[in-house]
């Protein structure tokens, strides 16, 4: 029998009784990060990175918590498990099972590419890898993100030419606090309230992140025109930006990298920047994982188990509830 099975409460490990992001209330939820598709209300007890920590407390209130750094082993019911950094936001952890000699990888959301704030991804080997396939088709391949904080710090600039206010539609976990830092000391940050809170918490939590300045009913029109505004997806058409001054929104996404993407909305501009692995990226990870079994979740899985399974990689499509992230189902 395998270590891990996938049930109508989430990913379950029978060895150790304890279920990895489950999407109903549990004894024992293992989390890999906050997004609200990865960990929900309601478990007894929760264990997860020490960075995610503060995240689930700011969004679900007091939980029971026990928390691991990336790398340090524990062991429940005979199950050794560890935790390490899957790139996807801060805090992330794609988490590691051994029991008996069998090693299985529960990767959650992740991407390869090093954002300069994330813990950077670490392939790790084993027998069973289960893989998020999000963007598991071969047009999914991202541009280096300083290029794409060029072209939006381009794009910012030939707004404030226009005397338009340039807002950024970004989730409020992993991609706002990319963007800030990315966008540090070229103008003034304007951030929602929801971003501001879990910026403070992983201040909080020890995490250096650049100062932004939370909007609220006293800021005015003229500060944010002359700023950069950041909101999540839940505002993108909102009533609330049509009262700007003249606003120019922009989607930060990886669906803006196909064009039908950048029509999707009412913006009039698409980055195609993502917390997730492209094409390539999905790949090399598999691949440095050596794993003899993968198991492929949400996205496109199904086309990519088979792809997998063409060039000799045993793979399997299951179905989980993953893939719907804060704020609006749709931006990754």
């Amino acid at each position: 029998m395998g270590l891990i099975s996938f049930t109508n409460k989430g990913v379950y490990c029978k060895q150790g009784d304890f279920y990895i992001d489950p999407w109903r209330p549990v004894n024992l939820a293992v989390t890999t990060h906050g997004h609200s598709d990865h960990v929900k209300w309601g478990s007894n007890a929760y264990l997860c990175h020490e960075l995610t920590s503060p995240i689930l407390k700011q969004r679900l209130g007091e939980l029971n918590i026990e928390t691991l750094p990336y790398g340090k082993e524990i062991s429940i019911n005979g199950v050794k498990i560890s935790l390490f950094p899957a790139g996807h936001v801060i805090g992330s952890a794609q988490v590691r099972l051994e029991y008996k000699g069998e090693v299985c990888v529960v990767s959650g959301d992740y991407k390869v590419t090093d954002d300069g704030i994330s813990t950077a991804f670490e392939p790790v080997k084993c027998n069973t890898f289960v893989s998020e396939s999000t963007f598991g088709l071969p047009i999914y391949k991202w541009q280096p993100q300083q290029l794409i904080l060029d072209q939006i710090r381009e794009w910012i600039s030939g707004n404030q030419d226009k005397q338009k206010t340039s807002v950024l539609v970004a989730y409020s976990l992993g991609k706002a606090q990319r963007l800030v830092a990315g966008l540090a000391g070229y103008r003034p940050v304007y951030v929602h309230n929801s971003i501001a809170n879990l910026n403070d918490a992983f201040k909080t939590a020890g995490v250096n992140l650049p100062e932004t300045i939370r909007i609220t009913a006293e800021t005015s029109k003229e500060e944010l025109q002359k700023g950069i505004v950041i909101v999540p997806p839940a505002l993108a058409e909102g009533r609330w930006i049509k009262t700007l001054s003249n606003a120019a929104t922009g989607v930060c996404s990886g669906w803006m990298q196909v064009r039908a993407g950048r029509r999707w909305r009412s913006a009039d501009a698409g980055f195609a920047l993502s917390d997730h692995a492209d094409w390539p990226g999905l790949l090399s990870a598999i691949k440095a994982t050596e794993a003899e079994k993968v198991f492929v979740t949400h996205g496109y899985s199904a086309t990519f188990a088979k792809y997998l399974n063409e060039i000799g990689i045993e793979a399997e499509e299951v179905k989980t509830q993953y893939g719907n992230e804060d704020d609006d189902e749709t931006f990754h």
